[in-house]
């Protein structure tokens, strides 16, 4: 991973413009929301996406979270409606995270909801968040800004603490509010997908019971995988066999290539797209060998889970 030199930039009208200038550049920029600290991305930018897991050395493709100014932002990427609009209606801006269905023609990378077709959404009620949305003017994917696996971060020395080198720069505004996590729901029936800075008990006042969450992947914060092409899948195959069709990586004869440099940020930006679309033909996939370090790591975690035996 290539060594930034991560700035430190003020809660002020320049460094909101200077975040916004990065995000629409590709980079990653660290803000402030009432829960935690976010690492943003370019939700439309596979390759600013890929970035995220990069700089988290987060072990495998989960969704991400996009941070939009309001709800109806939100209703370009998602059916924001019945209860679930109900619920935007009560608690955005706010610490609720809501999945709901992608809109056709969304724009979104596939890697941001790890190749779902709902999306996991929320309003932040931080006034510095509500900057940088707005002044960027588009859909922001943003996990907490920390290493996978370690502390959330509530301030900006954590971020810098555990990220410096590795993203472009930290909107630094003081320590978070909630400093908690976003809560999670959805699902027919809704569910609590993920505890957070929302009280299970608060919504449920609006919705009633919410329903127990199943074992698969819909949001961030769970753990088992989601994605499985409906083709049988072959991984470390240098050629396809007959009847195949050959997932490259690198410079090789293919059918579609991940990354014809080598690249995995490029590769994992590619991923599910790919895989979608070799899916759709019906043969079956012979995937090449991916390294495995980097996010080489989790694209093979992907691949192996969409390669395992149906049940």
């Amino acid at each position: 991973m290539p060594n930034i030199e991560t700035a430190l930039l003020a809660p002020d009208a320049a460094g909101i413009a200077e975040a916004a200038r990065l995000l629409s550049a590709g980079g990653l920029v660290s803000f402030p929301t009432e829960t935690v600290y976010g690492l943003g991305g370019d939700a439309r930018n596979g390759t600013a996406v890929a970035r995220i897991f990069e700089a988290k050395g987060r072990p495998s493709f989960n969704p991400l979270i996009v941070h939009v100014p309001d709800v109806d932002t939100a209703r370009r990427y998602a059916d924001i409606s019945g209860t679930l609009e109900t619920l935007a209606r009560r608690f955005w801006p706010g610490p609720l995270t809501l999945v709901a269905p992608l809109k056709d023609g969304h724009g979104l990378s596939p890697l941001v909801t790890a190749g779902l077709e709902t999306l996991a959404i929320r309003v932040p009620s931080h006034p510095v968040a509500q900057d940088v949305l707005r002044v960027f003017d588009g859909p922001v994917a943003a996990p907490s800004a920390n290493p996978s696996g370690r502390i959330s971060p509530t301030t900006a020395a954590h971020v810098m603490a555990g990220l410096h080198g590795r993203i472009d720069a930290v909107v630094d505004a003081g320590a978070c509010d909630v400093g908690l996590e976003s809560t999670i729901v959805g699902g027919a029936p809704l569910a609590l997908l993920r505890p957070g800075g929302l009280a299970k008990e608060d919504i449920e006042a609006v919705t009633g019971p919410l329903a127990q969450a199943g074992e698969a992947i819909t949001a961030p914060g769970q753990l088992s995988s989601h994605y499985a092409p409906d083709a049988i899948v072959r991984l470390n195959a240098n050629i396809a066999n007959p009847g195949e069709l050959l997932l490259g990586f690198g410079p090789m004869q293919s059918d579609l290539n991940l990354s014809v440099a080598g690249d995995l940020v490029e590769a994992a930006a590619n991923l599910f797209d790919h895989l979608h679309t070799l899916d759709a033909t019906g043969k079956p996939i012979a995937v090449a060998p991916i390294p495995n370090c980097g996010l080489g790591q989790a694209i093979n975690d992907r691949l192996r889970r969409a390669a395992a035996p149906r049940g």
